[in-house]
């Protein structure tokens, strides 16, 4: 009797866990990036540009925000066929990976102007072509 109700037991447990996980996956809260890649190309690229430009106070926090906008973005549609073959894309996606790179091996650091010049105009160049549609 009491094997019939561990296994009852860990049945229940094992439903409840897979119902708290398909709810919390497709709760559709995927925070800034909402599934239009034009739109969401243009604002993380805007967002991602400010982020770039603020003076050393207010980095840390924004760095972070910055990261994981670069993680959701790339989690969104590097797997996508239709998009991660488009210009627009691949330009971004050099973009973010320089930002990434820089973020993860220097995080208490600025970032040095010669790779805020050239992500800048990474971003502005996939910025224009996504709005072109390339």
């Amino acid at each position: 009797m009491a094997a019939g109700w561990r296994r009852l037991q860990a049945a229940v447990v094992a439903i409840c866990l897979s119902l708290s996980l398909l709810l919390t996956a497709c709760s559709g809260s995927s925070g800034p990036i909402s599934g239009n890649y034009v739109e969401d190309t243009i604002a993380t690229a805007d967002s991602l540009l400010a982020t770039i430009a603020l003076s050393s106070d207010d980095r840390a926090e924004a760095e972070t925000q910055a990261r994981t906008l670069i993680n959701d973005y790339m989690a969104r549609y590097r797997p996508q066929r239709q998009v991660n073959g488009l210009a627009s894309f691949t330009t971004m996606q050099t973009a973010l990976n320089s930002l990434a790179g820089h973020y993860a091996n220097y995080p208490n650091r600025p970032v040095p102007d010669a790779l805020r010049e050239r992500v800048s105009k990474e971003l502005k160049k996939a910025e224009t072509g996504v709005s072109r549609g390339a």
